[in-house]
């Protein structure tokens, strides 16, 4: 009795004294499971980043995915099906890319791309049979994928994309596997589908792309509305002093899906802007005498287009040689490629040279993209001795036309073509925005 009375006393003992110490490393361990879990350098989401398939890698961050999928692969395996470069390059509609490269279209862009990550490790052995049913497995997106065995070619298969290169990158916490094309979920290709007729625009308020925390590269969430008879959130002498010429557009009439801006009007307010701003007489006439792009700019605009002109000032005009000049044509393609087919302010680009480091837009001069890069806590366009800075920010700015002071002239890179190439082949493609919404 005595030696199991004094056994039960070592145990209670022994548990007091443990107490403490247990108690001391559970804040550590707390601690550390808030600040989240680090991302191993084997991971597959690592592995995907710096991988051959550049393209998805750099959807991904345009798409603001790399904290939910570092979260992600924390909580369980991933399986991520990733299409060929020429698949996102040359093979996808270059209309459906620019519908996703859109800022207000991100949310079709991170659906589509969830949609190619399968919460569960799936390897080849995991692969259902020729003869079997196709195997379900939901995403990360908003549609589940079905793998199964091409009739064909006998070849893995997702949905109706085959795996050309399965099992080409493995990890401890997923495998990636490379399929031919890209998976477009049906609730992407409707978006698509109302934008490209026209539907989604016609006779409703246009709304603001979504705005990202520049600190936290997460978005905005929108004020939330204001309680009925709350004070005005203006004061009453802003209310009662008329509006600046500079205004914002106006809401589009219930008259269809085009001619709802007064495209003339606002090129010539742009214009004016320029003379009256001073030191940029010289793209004025640019635009008003030498060439008829002002009129041509006007129709993108009544059409529902949008544009950002980087303006060169005077002082980079004047630099302009006479062979630059003088070959026909050579006025329009120099402004062309001043032009970039979206709505962008100083603010805009600074966020994403900020972000990505180096930024490529389109111009209006296909094939040649305008590259920008952060510099001397400004926005960089070009490289090399023929870049330029932006000098002068939002000149202009009316939710449709963006014109963006900078002070240099800029050309695109020569590119080295073989000598057998035609003139065919040399000759410049112009083409236009997409339509958009206003801001």
């Amino acid at each position: 009795m005595d030696r199991r009375f004094c056994g039960l006393a070592a145990a209670l003992l022994l548990l007091v004294l443990l107490l403490p110490i247990a108690a001391a490393a559970l804040p550590h361990r707390a601690a550390s499971n808030a600040t989240g879990a680090q991302i191993n350098s084997n991971s597959v989401l690592v592995a995907l980043l710096d991988s051959h398939y550049t393209e998805l890698a750099e959807l991904v961050e345009k798409a603001l995915l790399l904290q939910s999928l570092e979260d992600a692969v924390g909580r369980h395996n991933l399986t991520i099906f990733a299409p060929r470069n020429e698949a996102l390059e040359r093979d996808l509609d270059p209309e459906f890319r620019r519908f996703l490269l859109e800022p207000r279209n991100l949310r079709s862009l991170q659906t589509l791309l969830l949609s190619h990550i399968v919460p569960a490790r799936l390897g080849s052995p995991q692969w259902p049979l020729p003869d079997s049913r196709p195997a379900r497995h939901p995403t990360l997106g908003s549609d589940p994928v079905h793998l199964s065995v091409a009739p064909g070619s006998g070849l893995p298969a997702v949905d109706s994309a085959e795996v050309v290169r399965p099992d080409d990158v493995v990890r401890p916490d997923g495998v990636i596997h490379g399929i031919q094309r890209l998976l477009i979920p049906r609730a992407v290709q409707e978006d698509f589908n109302r934008r490209r007729s026209l539907r989604s625009i016609a006779a409703v308020i246009p709304e603001g792309a979504p705005e990202v925390d520049p600190r936290t590269h997460r978005l905005k969430k929108p004020a939330p509305p204001a309680p009925a008879g709350s004070a005005p959130a203006l004061p009453i002498y802003d209310a009662m002093a008329p509006g600046p010429s500079l205004a914002p557009a106006p809401a589009p009439g219930p008259d269809g899906p085009r001619g709802h801006f007064h495209g003339e009007a606002l090129v010539k307010d742009f214009i004016h802007t320029l003379l009256h701003y001073g030191g940029y007489n010289e793209m004025a006439d640019i635009l008003v005498n030498l060439t008829s792009l002002a009129v041509e700019m006007g129709r993108l605009v009544s059409e529902g287009y949008v544009l950002t002109v980087l303006a060169p000032n005077d002082e980079a005009m004047a630099k302009l040689t006479t062979d630059q000049l003088s070959e026909p044509g050579a006025p329009e393609q120099i402004v062309y490629y001043h032009i970039i087919p979206e709505y962008q302010t100083e603010e805009s680009m600074y966020n994403a040279v900020r972000r990505f480091g180096k930024v490529r837009y389109d111009t209006l001069r296909l094939p040649h993209k305008m590259v920008a890069q952060e510099a001397d806590g400004s926005v960089k366009f070009g490289q090399g001795d023929g870049s330029a800075y932006l000098f002068d920010p939002d000149i202009y700015t009316d939710g449709r036309i963006s014109v963006q002071g900078i002070d240099g002239v800029l050309f695109p890179a020569e590119e080295t073509a073989p000598a057998s190439t035609t003139a065919a082949e040399k000759k410049v493609v112009k083409v236009v925005a997409k339509p958009r919404e206003g801001s």
